[in-house]
Order: structure tokens, then sequence, then C-alpha cells
């Protein structure tokens, strides 16, 4: 008998799940966030329990109750006035994807409503549109759509999250205007465009183009926004001296030709002030041949250093200007070059040190000069001496044998001693000596 019941209880559902098929409820979740399955009853049963389960549907394939309001997976509301009993899974997982029922309780077989439950990665997109613009510039996105979507809600957010693009959308279709965004929709063409006026740098990123769709997910395509800091034509560093003048020269796209010319100072081009109608010392001459205008400051000051900027369009378009970074020093304290200042302060020791070695080397000089002098001179002296000497010598030995000479004939004459001899000899080697010695004195003088 329970045999019997229970294959009727599989032959209701198996029926219920064949004649609702073609009502399934067809849900799809984003992996890692939260999924609603929501599913409608009769008046008749709004107080009757309502659940959702899996497999079988067994008593141990019940997921959750209204009876038992939440578990830490699950939770269920009943909304009575719309008759719509809503189960939310959180933290969706690819595992979770698969078949459910949407059940209500009754009196004999319960009321069964098949699901379809699919998980998705919480990521967009294989495609992705790249746009490149600059800060301050304005810039318009476009989103295609299908054509069944005409009337479906458009919006766009940034980052690349589908399941909280719409929560933290920065405009849509319905607000249309959001500060520097606006939106606008072409339903002949099948797309809308978002505006964003007054670029930052902090605009770059990634942005979703979302399709609000009310019974699957919403339809998405991914843009990467580029702002790049505002390029110039050309930057230059110039210095300049005060009290002298000097010229700036500006070069200018050739469609511009017959634009106001201008030359403002500031650190920025957007709060800047124009120099040539406000200081006289300025002066503007505009070259359309060349694509250029000169200014020319006919006497620098020390105040006029800064940031300048010149161009040809007042709405500071891309391409059509210069910056120039002005420096101004005074006359005695204009910067001298690395190589300059190399030579300033190696240059005048070393001739110091030269002049000092050419010094010492003269004084050496004049000493070797005075010595070898002095030598030559004392020379001849030196000679005379000799000469002076050896005569001395020679006259002594000459009138040694003068007075030999003359002791011998003395000897032989009167035949004397010893003592006569002597003291002849002695007598006259004294007369002599002395004799030579007085030459050699007058000599010496």
């Amino acid at each position: 008998m329970w045999s019997i019941q229970n294959l009727l209880f599989i032959f209701c559902i198996s029926l219920r799940c064949v004649t609702s098929a073609v009502g399934m409820i067809h849900v799809t979740g984003y992996v890692g966030r939260e999924v609603n399955v929501s599913c409608s009853y009769d008046q008749s049963y709004v107080s009757h329990e309502k659940y959702l389960c899996n497999n079988d549907c067994g008593n141990s394939d019940v997921l959750i109750t209204t009876s038992q309001a939440s578990k830490t997976k699950y939770s269920i509301y009943d909304d009575t006035s719309a008759r719509i009993f809503t189960t939310t899974i959180f933290n969706l997982q690819s595992t979770d994807a698969g078949k459910y029922w949407c059940g209500v309780t009754r009196t004999g077989a319960d009321i069964y409503t098949e699901v379809k439950l699919k998980s998705v990665k919480d990521s967009c997109c294989d495609t992705v549109t790249k746009v490149q613009s600059y800060e301050g510039h304005s810039e318009s996105v476009s989103c295609q759509y299908e054509s069944q979507y005409q009337n479906s809600l458009k919006y766009i957010c940034r980052g690349n999250r589908p399941s909280t693009c719409l929560q933290q959308a920065l405009i849509t279709s319905d607000t249309k205007q959001n500060a520097r965004f606006r939106l606008d929709d072409d339903k002949v063409l099948g797309k809308f465009t978002v505006n964003i006026s007054n670029l930052t740098r902090n605009d770059s990123g990634s942005y979703l183009c979302g399709v609000h769709r009310n019974s699957e997910l919403d339809v998405f395509s991914a843009i990467e926004l580029k702002i790049e800091e505002w390029c110039c034509v050309k930057s230059t560093k110039i210095n300049g001296t005060a009290g002298h003048p000097l010229t700036l020269q500006c070069p200018y796209p050739p469609q511009h030709w017959d634009n106001r010319k201008f030359l403002c100072k500031g650190d920025h081009r957007d709060n800047c002030s124009d120099m040539v109608t406000s200081r006289s010392r300025f002066t503007l001459q505009d070259d359309a041949a060349s694509s250029s205008f000169t200014v020319r400051i006919t006497e620098l000051e020390a105040a006029d250093g800064g940031t300048y900027w010149c161009g040809s369009d007042s709405q500071w378009r891309v391409g059509n200007y210069t910056k120039i970074e002005l420096s101004v020093f005074l006359q005695h304290t204009r910067k001298i070059p690395d190589a300059a200042l190399y030579v300033l302060y190696t240059v005048p020791p070393v001739l110091l040190l030269m002049c000092l070695l050419v010094t010492v080397y003269k004084n050496r000089s004049s000493r070797v000069n005075e010595a070898d002098d002095t030598m030559i001179r004392n020379t001849p002296k030196e000679k005379n001496i000799e000469e002076v000497m050896g005569a001395a010598e020679s006259g002594i030995y000459k009138n040694q044998e003068v007075v030999m000479t003359y002791v011998q004939q003395k000897v032989c004459k009167d035949g004397g001693g010893d003592e006569g001899v002597y003291e002849i000899m002695t007598a006259v080697a004294k007369e002599d000596i002395y004799c030579n010695e007085n030459f050699h004195k007058a000599n010496t003088r």
C-alpha cells in the first residue's frame, strides 16, 4: 500500500514537471554572489507553507521552508500580497547549478514548479572597446544593444563586475543627467551614448554598459577608458637674463592661422593670465607663413620667471599650444656652465704653481751663474800665485847654488874652518830668503 502511494507521489511530481515544463523558471547567478529564485502561487495558497527543494524533493532534499525563515546558505521570504515567495541562495558556486523545485504544501500532493539554475563567472567581457582621451576634455562612449531591448533600462558603471553594476550605476536612462555624466538613448540606431565631461586622470579604468532584463541576466559590453595627461605640441625650457630682452617662439597648426593667438602665464592652462593684453612689455607678432607667432619681452624682470602657455585655440584642444618654462637670472647670478666652473677653479692654481716653478728656476740659474763668474775671476790669481811660488822656489834654489859656489871659493881661497863656512852660509841664506819673501809679497799684492 505504501509502495503504491510512493509511486503515485513520484508520478505526481513527474506529471507536474511535465505539465509545468512550459512555465519552467530559468535562473542564472554569478559565482560568489547571491541569487534569487522567485515562484508565484494562487490566492488560495497564501497561508500554505512554501519551500525550495532539489533532486526528487524528498524530505532530505528540502533546502528551506517558510517556517524556517533562514539558514546559512538559504533564506526565504513570502510576499503574500504579490503571491510570490523568493528563496535566496548565498555564495553561489558552480556546483550549485542544476534543477530545483519550488513547492507549495497542500492536502494531498504538493504543487511544484521546476527551476533551472545556472551559474556564471562574475566578470565581463571577452571583447573590450578601448577609448583614449585627455584630461580636461569631454569624451563619449557608445554602447550597442539589440532591438528587443529598446524599452529596457540602460546604464553604465565602473569596474567589470556585472553582479553589482546596476546597483553602482553612474547614470541610467531614467535619470539621463548626473553631474559630469549624460546618457542619450538612440532607439532607432540601437545604441545609447554616455558623455563624460571635464575628464581627469582618475576617470581612467574599466566601464560596463548594461541593458537590464527582467527574467535573465543583464546584457553587458565592456569599455576601457584611458585618460592621458594633457600633452603639448612642444614643451621647452628657456633661460633669460634680467634687464635683457627675450623672444618666445610658439608654433601652431596651420588650420588655426586665423584664430586669436595668446600667451598666458600660470601653473595650469585652465588658470592663467593673458600676458600680452595685460603687460605692455609683451608684444605678439603672428607669422602665418611659418604657422607660428613670437612674443617679445622688452626687458625681463625676475618676476617674469614661471610657466607660460601659448596657443591658438581658446578651447585648449590637444595639439595647438606650447608650454614654456622660463627661468630668469640676475646678471651677477647667472648660472655658469659646469665646464666653465671647472676652468675657473682649476686654471688659477695651475698658473700659480707654474709661476712659482719659474721663479725658483730663475733663482737657481742666477746663483749658478754667479758661482761660475767667481770661479772665472779667481782662476788668474791662482795661476799668478802658483807662478810666484814657483819663481820663489826657483830663486831659492838658484841662490842656494850661488851661495854654495861662493862658499867653496871662499874656503879654497882663505882656507877657513868649519865655523867660518857655517856663518857665511847662514848669513847668505837669511839674506836670500828675506829677499825672496819680499818678492813674493810684492807679486801677491
